[in-house]
């Protein structure tokens, strides 16, 4: 029986072939990041308040005026034709019956506009292109399709190592599958390949505000300095982030980040955590230090791998019904009545 996203999980690697589930599941170096992710969560431990009094509580959160029914997201992640033949559109289905949101792939196989199709509340992310021009015309299709902000990956200027990829072998897409926004055309839409910048900088982030109205986020702030720096460029969200351990392998967990950047940004833009939550609580306890809001990924591949948008949205479901019952049991009616002295940390990271 299926109950929880690990079960999800197995069933999904059972049925996807190997080299994919690799693909989804895998991180850089020898994964130390990846595993912290989660095993972060459990040297956290949650302190209840009693006697509070809420009859029901609230799970709504208004997150750059777009309005979300619980404070969980879809993560953006590449490729979702190869866990299901629908691939984004599905998960976006999902998404808008939860009434959640859903931050939209660069590399989804599956093109902005039809994912629009679903009517979920849509943000975009995006890597910034050597090419500006043709990373201005993304832009433009972005707000085309009605996305609601921009989020821009800062954690990539080079593709991180996975060795599970390399022994894999795996390199490209199968025919007849390929990066449908990266379609140029100026090259009678051909699909490009994503390219990452060694030199990409502040001066980019300030090029892409000077092009779009919409907000931006960055995800893959790391360093409290560089949450400072942000919001001084005129940030308008931040995801806290290790690529989910893809990218630079021996970071701190994402839950450990939180924290130190939450102190810097004191409360000026909105924060939001990306990796390793797994359960209502891994969602209350990053509430407690600081995020607005969290994003999920893999449990959502592993969803729709097993049962397309019905997976997708059984993954929502349960972390939903999860929070509720987390939230009751601190005592909280909403998430923003969950505070810091409802969790007790160890170990000696800084900033803590």
């Amino acid at each position: 029986m299926i109950v929880s996203p690990r079960d999800l999980e197995a069933e999904a690697r059972r049925r996807l072939d190997p080299a994919v589930y690799d693909f989804y599941a895998g991180g850089a170096g020898d994964e130390v990041t990846l595993r912290a992710n989660e095993t972060a969560f459990a040297r956290i431990s949650l302190v209840p308040r009693v006697l509070t009094g809420h009859r029901a509580r609230d799970l709504g959160v208004d997150l750059l005026g777009s309005r979300a029914d619980l404070p969980v997201l879809v993560a953006p992640t590449a490729f979702h034709r190869l866990a299901h033949p629908e691939g984004e559109l599905a998960t976006a289905q999902a998404v808008a019956k939860a009434g959640s949101i859903m931050i939209v792939s660069m590399a989804s196989t599956v093109a902005i506009e039809q994912v629009a199709a679903a009517g979920a509340p849509l943000w975009f992310q995006l890597y910034i292109q050597p090419d500006l021009a043709f990373t201005e015309a993304i832009v433009r299709r972005a707000e085309g399709a009605g996305c609601a902000a921009l989020v821009v990956s800062v954690d990539s200027p080079v593709f991180g190592r996975r060795e599970r990829d390399v022994r894999n072998g795996f390199r490209e897409l199968p025919p007849g599958m390929c990066c449908e926004n990266l379609r140029d055309p100026a090259d009678g839409g051909q699909p490009r390949r994503i390219s990452f910048s060694p030199d990409l900088s502040w001066a980019d982030i300030r090029w892409l505000r000077e092009r779009t109205a919409l907000p931006i986020v960055l995800k893959g702030i790391a360093h409290p300095d560089d949450a400072r720096l942000a919001v001084d460029d005129g940030a308008d969200a931040i995801i806290v982030s290790n690529h989910g351990g893809r990218q630079l392998d021996t970071m701190p967990a994402a839950i450990e980040l939180l924290p130190p950047i939450a102190a810097a940004v004191g409360g000026r833009v909105p924060l939001l955590l990306d990796g390793g939550i797994r359960r209502g609580t891994d969602v209350v306890k990053a509430l407690a230090l600081g995020a607005v809001a969290v994003a999920v990924g893999r449990p959502v591949l592993w969803g729709l791998a097993v049962a397309g948008a019905h997976g997708v949205l059984q993954v929502l479901q349960t972390l939903q019904s999860e929070l509720d019952s987390t939230l009751a049991l601190c005592g909280c009616g909403s998430p923003a009545d969950v505070t810091r002295d409802l969790v007790r940390l160890s170990g000696t990271v800084p900033g803590w």
